[in-house]
């Protein structure tokens, strides 16, 4: 007698593997962090909006807070500038990006 002992798996468990035979080769899937960085490095004006909003909020709150109305109207505004700023370089990132998957 043969001391092997046969396992048998019911097929659903099997499923995967005709699953992976189909799809082909495993391709390498991005990190949350390697696919940020990417986003960064193809349209870098973003992030800078990002900050740039965030600073202009977090000084207009600031100056809210200790008064300086006058500061605190024009902080405001730079944070609307921010913002207007920030869409504008989403957008035109999302057209390049667009334009470049287009072409072949």
């Amino acid at each position: 007698m043969s001391s092997k002992a046969q396992i048998t798996l019911p097929e659903e468990e099997l499923d995967w593997i005709q699953l992976r035979q189909d799809l082909g080769p495993v391709i390498e899937v991005e990190t949350t962090k390697e696919k940020l960085q990417r986003k960064i490095k193809e349209n870098p004006l973003v992030p800078i909006g990002c900050l740039a909003t965030t600073a202009a909020l977090t000084m207009g709150l600031y100056n809210f807070r200790t008064g300086n109305r006058k500061m605190s109207q024009l902080m405001m505004r730079t944070r609307i500038a921010a913002q207007g700023f920030t869409v504008a370089a989403l957008i035109i990132g999302v057209v390049m990006t667009y334009g470049e998957k287009k072409t072949p």
